[in-house]
Formats: structure tokens, C-alpha cells, sequence
């Protein structure tokens, strides 16, 4: 049998992982029943898709603490990938090729991306039962589910008293960002904003001249952070505006769905829910998730 081989990777690596995810993505929501056309299946598509996240793949091999890939004959057939933020470990990718599964390829990976004594960790992860028996086994446990909810854009006016203000990654403004999200995720992520920065629109929205949340807008949106929950339907209005002032026709959120006033809001809305359910996992509990929207796409908090 040819051998199996674990090495770091690095932001080289970034294409292969980024097609090992597609193809393993495209055949997850094949054995959960979805019948939705992939990118893996359509090579404009795809590299569509690589265009818009190769930034992302090259912050997260940038930036990551763990970061491991599986080789057999020289192809890479699994990776796994881990930041830390302010002492907390988030799980950010783990896959294996479908046809090298069941190999204990897995299990090596998560062993060196996701190691259990380094203080806090959580995934955001898929319903796959497989990979859910595995995340158990290393000691995280489901809290809450994450839908995306999704429509083509309206403008559409809310009444509120908060002043939004478009931002940039000076001192004050990531300080300012740094302590709303000590407060409500429960740690800092400073790196992650920068990159945020650079790729989205951010807001920060005030009362009184006081920071009380603040945001994401653009092609994806999020992530979305406030201290009162009440303020959802005038952001998320804000939100969508945007994206109906841009000519967009797609406007899609990552909801966990213990954030009672984002959802009401967009039931109201008539957003769509789309079948890919994710599910918030984690050693311990932790974070005011009602207070909050995931950044889209879900690959860290």
C-alpha cells in the first residue's frame, strides 16, 4: 500500500485545498440529499469560486495555527486547519478526499490541527454524521444550529436611532472592535478584521455616540456583532439596502439560531432558508450568540 504522509502546509498549498474542499463539499451534499448543482462540476464555476476566496484561503494559511495536509503518491487526499484568536482555537477546515475516507487520515489530521490542551476550541461545522462522531470524540458538542437565510435584495426602510459609520482598520476603530467582541464572542480577532477590511465594507453603528455593534456588507456578508439584539431589523435592514443600491441580486446571511430578533426579522422578510445546515460546536459554551450573525462563508466565527 502507498504511504501516507502529514506535512505542513503552507499559502502554496492554498489552490489544491481549496479544490480538495469543493470535491468533498460537492459529494457531503450529494449524501445528504441535495441536488443542487456544485462548482466541482462545472470548471467556470469553479474557478469563479476560486477567484472569490482565494484571499480567504491565503488569510487563513497566513494566519493559521495548525495547519496540516495528507499525501499519497504525491496528491494531496486531506488537510486540516486551525486559528487561534486570543487563546481560542477554532477548527476552520478539516477534509479528506471521499474516495481516501475511512483510512484514519481523520484522524491524524485532527490530532495535529485540533489538539485538546490548548484552552478553548469550537468548529463550525457540517451535519455529516461521520465528522460529527469524530468532532465528539475530540470533546466539542453541538450548541446551536446555523442557517443561511437568503433573498434578492429590496431596499426597505426600518426607523432607528443608530448612526452608521463606515470604518477602516486604524487603532481606535479595532480597539473599538476588539472590545465589542470580548464582549459578545467572548475573545478578540483582530487579524480576522483587518482582512475583513479589505474585503467588505465595515460599520460600526453608535448610540449616543457610544460604539453598540457593528458590521459587515458586500458580496458576502458579516459578520454582524450587537449589544442590543433589538437593533437586528435596523442593521440587517441597512444590510440589504446595500445590496440593493449595488445592483446585487443575491443578499444571504449566516443566522445561529438562538438570535431570536435576526430571524423573526427575516421570516418577516420572507427570507429563504437554504438546506445546508451548520452546526455551532465547542468544548464549552460560551458567547452571546443572540447578539450575533456568523461571517459568510462559515469558515470561522
Amino acid at each position: 500500500m502507498t504511504e501516507i504522509t502529514y506535512h505542513p502546509g503552507t499559502a502554496a498549498d492554498s489552490y489544491s485545498v481549496f479544490k480538495l474542499f469543493e470535491e468533498t463539499l460537492a459529494d457531503l451534499s450529494r449524501r445528504l440529499g441535495s441536488t443542487e448543482p456544485t462548482s466541482w462540476q462545472d470548471p467556470a464555476a469553479l474557478e469563479q469560486m476560486w477567484q472569490e476566496r482565494r484571499s480567504l484561503y491565503e488569510h487563513l494559511a497566513c494566519t493559521a495555527a495548525h495547519f496540516w495536509l495528507a499525501e499519497k503518491a504525491g496528491q494531496i487526499i486531506g488537510f486540516g486547519r486551525s486559528i487561534r484568536r486570543d487563546g481560542m482555537l477554532e477548527l476552520t477546515e478539516f477534509f479528506v478526499r471521499p474516495d481516501q475516507q475511512a483510512q484514519g487520515v481523520g484522524y491524524e489530521l485532527l490530532l495535529r490541527t485540533f489538539p485538546a490542551a490548548t484552552g478553548r476550541r469550537f468548529i463550525i461545522a457540517s451535519t455529516d454524521i461521520p465528522a460529527q462522531v469524530r468532532y465528539l470524540k475530540a470533546g466539542v458538542y453541538p450548541r446551536f444550529p446555523i442557517y443561511y437565510f437568503w433573498r434578492t435584495p429590496a431596499v426597505t426602510p426600518v426607523a432607528t436611532d443608530l448612526v452608521f459609520e463606515p470604518i477602516t482598520a486604524s487603532p481606535k476603530i479595532l480597539a473599538a472592535l476588539g472590545k465589542l467582541d470580548r464582549g459578545i464572542i467572548g475573545h478578540r480577532r483582530d487579524l480576522d478584521h483587518k482582512w475583513l477590511l479589505t474585503q467588505r465594507q465595515g460599520y460600526l453603528y453608535y448610540r449616543q455616540r457610544q460604539p453598540a455593534g457593528y458590521g459587515y456588507v458586500g458580496l458576502r456578508n458579516g459578520p454582524f456583532a450587537l449589544l442590543n439584539p433589538g437593533d437586528f431589523p435596523a442593521v440587517l435592514a441597512h444590510a440589504e439596502n446595500d445590496a440593493a443600491t449595488n445592483g446585487r441580486d443575491h443578499f444571504g446571511l449566516e443566522v445561529p439560531m438562538v438570535n431570536q430578533a435576526a430571524v423573526d426579522y427575516l421570516l418577516a422578510r420572507n427570507f429563504r432558508i437554504d438546506s445546508f445546515i451548520a452546526i455551532f460546536m465547542s468544548d464549552l459554551p460560551f458567547g452571546r450568540f443572540e447578539n450575533y450573525i456568523v461571517t459568510s462563508p462559515p469558515f470561522f466565527l
